[in-house]
């Protein structure tokens, strides 16, 4: 029998542990936060409950208030999917919002606003974008958004613990794709899904952008992360609607975080959140980096 403190060594022994138990995946996270002693069950529930009314309150900014990154190259995109979203938009209502909420959260992030990193900054958009919209369209409670929550941070403490959690580290697959597998994860388990089939949800979010590497132009989380954050909202809902319609993964969740680990250690370090390769070395990268100095020049800025 799998014991609490080894249930999260990996997603095979979470599986047996919530099986044996009879538990969600969101219930062994909480009893391994109490384990830990450092505060009651209440407490951490409460805890994950301001997380979450930090997160909707970031979504709320984003879609209703004029957000101007502190760059001035991006801002009211996502206000702008957002009111697109009501016009039969070819990505589906639900995806569309999903995709806005996701973006609002980063140029609130990229607006020095305040926003809880999920499982980082710059991939900060997803979790809270797919899960507020979904538990609007679903009519989920907060208490069940906050098991969702819980869920979700399962699902990145195992890609913490067995591969990486760092653009710099791993390339943007370990942040907009653990980011988008924290996602499916929550949604398939909110909805009635197997801790098995939330892990298959994560694994197939991983196996659709492996590789995917770290490029911000002029080395900031603006782009390309704004929009792969609405990316990666649609990449989770797609994987939880597969895995909740029977879809199984076939390569096993352990084994995609392994591959994953492995293809983020071979991507060159220009790749990896240097802003020295990719999207950031283009003309127009670059030229964008040169105007960022001089107005930070000017400004006194950053």
């Amino acid at each position: 029998m799998i014991q609490l403190i080894d249930a999260f060594e990996s997603g095979a022994a979470l599986c047996e542990y919530c099986n044996t138990e009879n538990c969600t995946i969101a219930e062994a996270m909480i009893r391994r936060e109490v384990s830990r002693g450092e505060m009651m069950r209440d407490a951490i529930i409460a805890e994950m409950q301001e997380n979450l009314n930090v997160m909707r309150e970031s979504v709320r900014i984003g879609l209703e208030e004029h957000v101007e990154t502190v760059s001035h190259l991006s801002g009211g995109e996502a206000m702008r999917l957002f009111r697109y979203a009501k016009y039969d938009p070819f990505s589906g209502g639900n995806t569309c919002r999903a995709a806005a909420s996701a973006m609002a959260v980063c140029e609130v992030n990229s607006s020095m606003g305040r926003i809880v990193a999920a499982p980082t900054a710059g991939a900060s958009g997803i979790l809270p974008g797919v899960l507020i919209e979904c538990g609007m369209e679903r009519e989920w409670t907060d208490d069940q958004l906050v098991q969702g929550l819980f869920t979700a941070g399962a699902i990145g403490l195992l890609f913490a613990q067995n591969a990486t959690i760092s653009g710099a580290d791993g390339g943007c697959q370990a942040e907009t794709g653990v980011a988008s597998a924290m996602a499916a994860a929550a949604i398939v388990e909110l909805s009635g899904g197997t801790p098995e089939q939330a892990l298959d949800a994560a694994a197939m979010t991983i196996k659709n952008i492996m590789g995917l590497v770290c490029d911000p132009v002029a080395g900031l989380v603006e782009c390309p992360c704004i929009k792969r954050n609405a990316l990666g909202a649609a990449n989770a809902l797609l994987c939880a609607d597969m895995v909740l319609c029977g879809i199984t993964s076939l390569i096993p969740f352990d084994e995609v975080v392994s591959a994953m680990l492995q293809v983020g250690r071979d991507i060159r370090k220009e790749y990896r959140e240097t802003a020295k390769g990719g999207l950031a070395a283009t003309p127009t990268g670059k030229a964008v980096a040169e105007k960022v100095k001089r107005f930070q020049a000017y400004t006194g800025e950053y």
